[in-house]
């Protein structure tokens, strides 16, 4: 091999730094065997001897089509930055494959094998020795994945940016491929013109300046040099005929078993490598550790900081370089991934054996007793406890005799109530995946998490199987009610519950899950970024029903009305009869006091379980309750709010329609649905302290909460303790706190927390608050709506909470403006009467906010409304306001926030 700098390359190439620029002269195999051929590379191992960095081992990056090594120019920076800083870091080789970039264009045929046998040769060449990690993008994930089943003796690990391995059988390939390889397009689209090569930098998001485009486009400005990119996509093997699919079949069942650490950095608006590919490959390497960008697209190393997770995750996983004595890789114990862990691992060992949700159903399945209560319209559905077995059995046995494995991601689309329920604990008993995201979300949002789950099955009603078909979700479809056989065939069902339910009949159920197993993905809100799914192992929802049950002495008479979508499918788990009202359970503010009260008398239940939002509606309708309507409410005796915060006048309001029952509110989220409690007494109490914030009361049960104080710039820094008065970031632990985020390592890495000689798992909430000599957890609004002064940093709801008592004042949130480090804090304030336009308050209302404020205020602006008005303050969109006061403050057009 001769080896030497590359021929000067275009003077403008940002971010590129030419110096690490080489060429090689490597003898070649296969179709070249015997001939030698040039190779354009860059490699950064002179410049980490420069540095005197110790090598941990080499990144193999290889790009796809049509792109070149340009591509790792980040990876590139951020691995030299790293080694400067550190005294030790990764080589980068990234390659030009041949026919691509700055490589020798030979016109030789080379389909996919020929192409693994080429990185094979030029690995074996520039890289003879020590560990590797490959990367790849799209056609390069292909070919770097395998070498990596061809040399598992050097391999330290697989990273991958979107890409294939395997098209499933009947499914068309996109439609951007199907296009360009046409035979009377491929010519056309992929050399003769720019085509194909302006789409795939189009797929930017945001999109590429000018000089980036300019620097992928400057080895292909010529068809004679395009050759490559229309090569590569007619070797796409679209077909079971094709010459590559064995060779791509060897790969993709080589993959599955690799045992090194694996990272999947991914966008999901690629129209070309879809979630489906992901899915592929995560079932292929159920331990890699996946990121999903939501809103980045094909080039992912473009939309995204995928250098940054690299690095993050090889500093994790690989910290020595990942070989170990014997030579060979391995992952390292200390480099467990949370979401493998035992489900409980850092949380205390439980007292009793493991009880499954489904467990009273087993103990009552020839109880006649109401077990599940659904109510609709005019229409009352009781369901005993012997029916709610047979029906869960026979769901269960049916599912799987459909093929519905352990582990396998079933998407319900269903409102609550009985078939929900049925549903739900089939899966359950049978170790499938209940995926569960709220219709709340909206099309958009509901979609998002669909595809990011991306379920091998989906179960609806006709309005979610309509959304699933026009919407192209992913899931062999189940409806769950009868359909004509014209809907049937436009929805794509494939069967009906009742035909599930009848396979099932008294087949023999597979065995149960393990505790450890994931049991469900619950979804997020979404009031606080994109939906997040929460990933829930059989053990943790176990661990969350001991918690309800102990804590507000649930048993088998107490009965439990629920409008808070969570916790309606607990009610058999926990061995009462549970109801479902007449509402609309993804508008909360459906729900009348009179529903309340039907389902309270329907079910004679002591427990009233209601979101905030569901709760605001219930106050205001209380005029139309009948005497008999408030009879019933007065034997209810516990009452819980949970999902946000809530006001005192609205607890004390909702508590006049329950007047025998302790009014609580919970606090907790969708990660950790129960974390700490008080009451409406509790929080009288509280109402005396000096303290500002919503207080939320004490942990529940195993639960604890520390607190990471902010540092000077506003960032939780501090080592999580439970001193007094400390404002920071809640840290919260629990048995029943999830085991991840699904599909998003970053996060869930950002989110997890440690804390030395504990042994529990924590998680970041992103909310700040502090605790009080009592104990008492106050919450003081959100991490990034701190506002960081001169004089340090501020939470914004302690001061709204003043600004509240002013009579003019409906609502208040207080944001900051300004540089960063020397913001300025100013009240948005909605009013009584609502202003007509947004805008500067008048003296008087200003002079009353500062007045009512011990923080000072720059200004005082007004707004007809906040941006939300459904939930309590800590869901209000304060960087937003943020914005506009900014824009406003400086002159800009008053436009609403």
């Amino acid at each position: 091999m001769v080896t030497q700098p590359a021929s000067p390359l275009p003077a403008s190439l940002p971010g590129f730094d030419a110096r690490h620029s080489r060429v090689a002269v490597i003898e070649g195999r296969g179709v070249d065997a015997g001939v030698s051929r040039t190779w354009h590379h860059v490699d950064t191992a002179d410049e980490l001897a420069k540095l005197g960095a110790r090598q941990l081992g080499t990144i193999l990056a290889v790009h796809g089509n049509p792109t070149w090594s340009y591509l790792w120019r980040h990876v590139v920076a951020a691995t030299l930055r790293q080694a400067e800083e550190t005294g030790e870091g990764w080589r980068v080789v990234a390659v030009d494959q041949l026919e691509m970039g700055w490589s020798e264009r030979t016109d030789a045929h080379r389909p996919l094998a020929q192409r693994v046998a080429d990185l094979a040769a030029f690995a074996d060449a520039v890289v003879p020795e020590g560990p590797v990690v490959t990367l790849g993008h799209d056609w390069g994930g292909v070919v770097s994945l395998g070498w990596a089943v061809d040399h598992r003796e050097r391999l330290a690990g697989v990273a991958l940016l979107n890409t294939a391995i395997h098209h499933p059988e009947g499914v068309p390939i996109p439609a951007v491929l199907r296009l360009a390889g046409s035979r009377a397009a491929l010519a056309s689209a992929t050399v003769r013109t720019t085509a194909f090569l302006d789409t795939t930098l189009a797929l930017a998001s945001p999109a590429l300046p000018r000089d980036v485009r300019d620097a992928y486009r400057s080895p292909y400005r010529t068809a004679a040099r395009r050759g490559g990119i229309g090569a590569f996509v007619a070797d796409i093997p679209a077909d079971a005929g094709h010459e590559s699919r064995p060779e791509l079949q060897r790969i993709a069942a080589g993959v599955a078993e690799l045992d090194v650490p694996a990272l999947m950095l991914w966008g999901p608006k690629d129209p070309v490598f879809s979630d489906r590919y992901l899915d592929d490959l995560v079932r292929r390497m159920p331990h890699a550790d996946v990121h999903r960008f939501e809103g980045a697209g094909h080039l992912v190393a473009e939309d995204r900081p995928c250098a940054d997770a690299l690095l993050t995750w090889l500093g994790d996983r690989l910290p020595d370089g990942g070989i170990g004595s014997d030579g060979r890789s391995r992952l390292p114990e200390d480099a467990a991934r949370p979401e493998d862990a035992a489900p409980s691992e850092g949380a205390p060992t439980p007292a009793t054996p493991h009880v499954p949700l489904w467990a009273p159903l087993d103990a009552r399945r020839e109880d006649d007793d109401i077990a599940v209560v659904e109510l609709s319209g005019h229409a009352t559905r009781r369901v005993s406890w012997r029916q709610l077995d047979e029906r869960v059995r026979a769901i269960a046995a049916g599912l799987h005799a459909i093929g519905v494995r352990r582990g396998d991601r079933v998407s319900v689309l269903v409102p609550p109530g009985a078939t929900l329920t049925a549903v739900v604990y089939a899966c359950l008993r049978i170790g499938a995946v209940v995926v569960v995201a709220d219709a709340g979300l909206g099309v958009k949002g509901l979609s998002r998490a669909v595809r990011g789950a991306w379920p091998a099955f989906l179960i609806g009603e006709r309005k979610g199987l309509a959304a699933a078909r026009a919407l192209g979700w992913p899931g062999q479809r189940i409806s769950a009610v009868a359909l004509a056989p014209a809907a049937r065939r436009a929805l794509g069902v494939s069967h009906t519950l009742g035909e599930i339910a009848a396979l099932g009949r008294d087949a023999e159920l597979p065995e149960a899950p393990d505790p450890a197993d994931r049991a469900a993905i619950l979804f997020t809100s979404g009031s606080t970024g994109p939906a997040k799914g929460a990933v829930y192992s059989h053990a943790q929802l176990s661990a969350l029903r001991d918690a309800l049950a102990a804590h507000f002495e649930v048993g088998p008479d107490t009965g439990l009305v629920t409008g808070f979508a969570p916790f309606a499918l607990l009610g058999p788990a926990l061995g009462t009869r549970s109801v479902t009202p007449d509402m609309d359970v993804s508008a909360p503010r459906t729900l009348t006091a009179q529903a309340v009260a039907a389902a309270v008398r329907e079910s004679d239940a002591r427990i009233v379980f209601l979101s905030p939002a569901a709760i605001l509606n219930v106050v205001a309708t209380a005029d139309a309750l009948a005497s008999a309507d408030r009879k019933a409410l007065a034997d209810v005796r516990t009452f819980l709010s949970t999902g946000a915060p809530i006001g005192r006048a609205l607890l004390e309001s909702a508590g006049d329609l329950m007047p025998e029952a302790v009014a609580h509110t919970p606090y907790g989220m969708t990660e950790c649905l129960l974390v700490t409690d008080t009451t409406l007494d509790g929080i009288r109490v509280a109402a005396a302290a000096p303290d500002g914030g919503v207080c939320v009361g004490r942990p529940i049960g195993e639960g604890r909460v520390r607190i990471s104080a902010l540092d000077p710039a506003g960032r939780a820094t501090g080592e999580p303790g439970e001193e007094p008065g400390v404002l920071g970031e809640i840290l919260i632990s629990a048995p029943h706190l999830k085991s991840a985020y699904d599909r998003l390592w970053l996060t869930d890495r950002a989110a997890a927390r440690e804390v030395p000689q504990d042994g529990r798992r924590w998680h970041r909430t992103g909310d700040v608050g502090h605790l009080d000599a009592d104990g008492r957890l106050w919450v003081e609004g959100r991490l990034p709506h701190v506002i960081v002064t001169a004089d340090g940093p501020v939470a914004p709801v302690a001061t709204e909470q003043q600004i509240e008592t002013v009579a003019a004042v409906r609502r208040a949130a207080v944001v900051g403006i300004g540089p960063e480090g020397d913001r300025r804090a100013v009240a948005v304030v909605e009013t009584r009467p609502a202003a007509r336009r947004p805008g500067l308050a008048s003296p008087d209302l200003t002079a009353a906010v500062r007045a009512a404020a011990e923080l000072p205020l720059a200004a005082v602006l007004v707004v007809p409304a906040l941006p939300t008005d459904i939930r309590h303050n800590s869901k209000i969109d304060r960087t937003r306001l943020s914005e506009w006061a900014e824009r406003t403050l400086a002159g800009g057009k008053a436009i609403r926030p």
